[in-house]
């Protein structure tokens, strides 16, 4: 009876160090500008005491959000992805003025349509989140934008 106790009770506690932080939920979505433009949204979703970075980061600091759109012969990109209003402050971290994202962040790329055809636009976002005392390694998500 104490081994099944014994076991039972390592099975718990390896499984808690199985779960891994994950501070940030990135959620797409589209928004038609005209019939041959449309906005790509990718929006995080950060838990409090959390920071996502932004794209422009100063050399020294942590890895900035970047996004990849893997090329396609349904659209162009046109211009560079825009993010949105943040926060820029004298990081505790990284001991630097940087802009960082907190609750929310929202991220568009507009693109142009070579065809009327639905398809998927796929994108990769690499990024980094700190909190006031620690980071965690940079991570990369895949994400889907359905145009139709």
């Amino acid at each position: 009876m104490k081994k099944i106790i014994l076991i039972l009770l390592l099975s718990l506690s390896f499984s808690g160090f199985s779960q891994i932080h994950d501070p940030v939920k990135w959620t797409t979505s589209v928004q038609k500008i005209s019939d041959t433009e449309y906005d790509l949204i990718a929006t995080a979703t950060i838990q409090d005491q959390w920071h996502l970075y932004s794209q422009t980061v100063p050399d020294g600091g942590p890895i900035p959000t970047t996004f990849t759109f893997k090329s396609s012969k349904d659209y162009l990109k046109k211009g560079n992805t825009k993010e949105a209003n943040g926060h820029t402050v004298n990081d505790k971290v990284f001991e630097m003025e940087i802009k960082y994202f907190d609750k929310k962040a929202e991220f568009k790329q507009r693109i142009k349509l070579k065809t009327k055809e639905t398809f998927e636009v796929d994108a990769t976002v690499e990024f980094m989140v700190c909190n006031d005392t620690n980071c965690l390694p940079p991570k990369e998500v895949d994400l889907v934008f359905s145009v139709n």
